[in-house]
């Protein structure tokens, strides 16, 4: 039986109350359930699950996440409109958290990290009938969002995050 989608994340981190501060801004999450110090439980606008992320609270002195080391690199969340990725990449730059952005040509992508160096990815689905051939794919290019709102506009609603397979 193959599965469908990703139901929801955990993350160890060292601060609670840092990472619903942080999660709740960036991602604009509600707190479900919160143990003050120990853990949270937070969901999306909308989610049919019971949460979308968990945080576990390991405390102050646990190392982060280190790159080129065995373990998870990133997780993907999407938004509905390119306005909000853009809205999302003010907020993430404000922050200090945005560490890059990609043009993957069938999304468009800003990558950032949590205050415990958890990396994700915050993308936005180009509409499938504008995806290249097979002919026509190329690796990741350097994201141009204004190149992007000015063809799509900020309010065009695509994929999962906007209630659409597509």
């Amino acid at each position: 039986m193959p599965v469908r989608r990703l139901n929801h994340a955990v993350l160890y981190i060292r601060d609670v109350a840092r990472s619903v501060e942080f999660y709740t801004d960036v991602f604009g999450f509600k707190v479900d359930v919160e143990i003050p110090g120990r853990a949270a439980f937070l969901s999306a606008k909308d989610t049919l699950n019971d949460h979308d992320l968990g945080l576990f609270a390991i405390g102050p002195d646990a190392p982060g996440p280190e790159q080129s080391r065995v373990g998870l690199y990133h997780l993907a969340w999407e938004v509905g409109t390119l306005g909000e990725l853009a809205d999302t990449a003010r907020t993430l730059t404000g922050r200090g958290a945005l560490v890059g952005a990609s043009d993957h040509v069938v999304s468009k992508s800003l990558y950032a990290k949590d205050p415990d160096g958890n990396e994700f990815e915050i993308m936005w689905r180009v509409p499938r009938e504008d995806w290249p051939t097979a002919q026509e794919a190329t690796g990741p290019l350097p994201l141009d969002l204004q190149a992007a709102l000015d063809r799509w506009g900020p309010d065009l609603a695509t994929g999962a995050a906007a209630g659409s397979a597509t």
